[in-house]
Parts: structure tokens; C-alpha cells; sequence
């Protein structure tokens, strides 16, 4: 057991019996480590992610960092977001829920343990699989530097930025925020940095 969990859960509100219950049934598969990562519990195997406790506004879950390769026979696993290509969620909205899907939580920790043991990488969608929005297009047709500030960024930046250019519906609004993200870009810098 983790202290910074211990203190974690001392300070959890609304759902602290839930996480409480939820870190029991984790603690019982005896092969996985307890970490506090994203300011939340995480457990790991090896140093590996392969299950995390976080609560919402609306729930609380398990978040299994490579559950799109679960199998998932009772089709309880969330993708969070359409954008989300690795982590599925279990949702939970009162303890009597945990409670009686105990034994199933413990199964699909004991499959996702099984995945990480076996090496079994998802495969991520690519930075060229994303598309460029003409608006920001035309600006790295124009302007070589940028051009060049962008391909220096790591994928995961490219891909970032990339996504949020092409989120509006409107021409205006998706060469507003290319706009603003310029400077950043040109910094070397993520959207978050």
C-alpha cells in the first residue's frame, strides 16, 4: 500500500468509499504494485500501467491504460472520447455496483495483467493518419519556418494540434485557433507547454 494513496482517499469526496472498495479488490491480485501517478491511484506490474482509479463529477472508474485490447465479453469497457486510442474505462455510479461485479473486475485486471505480460502493444493511430485542415495547410505552404517548427514537434504534439485545428465546423473558427497557436508552434512548444 501507497501512502500517497492513503492520503488520496483521506481527501476523496464524493466517491471515497467506492475508491476505497475499488483499491481492495485491485490489492487482492497480489502481482501488482500500488503507485500514485496523475494524482491518482495507479497500479502497475513491472512499472507498467495497467489499471487506474479516478473518479468524475457523474462516476467513478477503472481506467485500463491498454483496454482497447481487451476482450471485453460484457461489453462494460468506455472509450472516454472518440479520440482515445488505448484506455477503456469501467464506470461505476454507486458501491453496490462494484460490490456485485467484484469477481468481474478482477477478471479483467487478471486479462489486462496478462496483455502486459505478453508484450501486446496497441497500435496507435500515426501522425499522417491524421488530417490537415486546409486552413493550417495553407499556412505551412506559405510559411517554411513554421513548416519546419512543425515537423521539429513530437508526434504527439503534431497529432495534438492537428486535432483541435480540425474540431470546428466553421472555416472562421478552425483559422482562429491556427492563428493562435502559431507563436507556440514556432516556439517548439505543445498547446498545453
Amino acid at each position: 500500500m501507497n501512502s500517497k494513496v492513503d492520503r488520496f482517499l483521506d481527501k476523496a469526496g464524493k466517491w471515497k468509499d467506492e475508491m476505497t472498495l475499488l483499491r481492495e479488490i485491485i490489492l487482492d491480485i497480489t502481482e501488482l504494485d500500488e503507485d500514485y501517478k496523475w494524482m491518482h491511484p495507479c497500479y502497475t506490474l513491472q512499472g507498467k500501467n495497467i489499471v487506474l482509479i479516478h473518479a468524475f463529477k457523474e462516476y467513478c472508474a477503472l481506467l485500463f491504460h491498454k483496454g482497447a485490447l481487451l476482450k471485453d465479453p460484457l461489453s462494460i469497457l468506455i472509450q472516454q472520447t472518440e479520440n482515445v486510442q488505448s484506455a477503456r474505462q469501467i464506470r461505476f455510479t454507486t458501491i453496490d455496483q462494484i460490490k456485485k461485479q467484484a469477481s468481474i473486475i478482477k477478471d479483467y485486471i487478471r486479462e489486462a495483467v496478462e496483455i502486459e505480460e505478453s508484450g501486446e502493444k496497441v497500435v496507435l493511430k500515426k501522425t499522417s493518419d491524421y488530417s490537415v485542415p486546409e486552413e493550417f495547410q495553407k499556412r505551412l505552404d506559405e510559411n517554411e519556418v513554421l513548416k519546419k517548427a512543425f515537423s521539429a514537434l513530437t508526434p504527439g504534439r503534431q497529432r495534438a494540434y492537428l486535432f483541435h485545428f480540425s474540431q470546428p465546423k466553421q472555416s472562421k473558427t478552425r483559422e482562429t485557433r491556427v492563428e493562435k497557436y502559431l507563436p507556440k508552434i514556432l516556439d517548439g512548444k505543445g498547446m498545453d507547454d
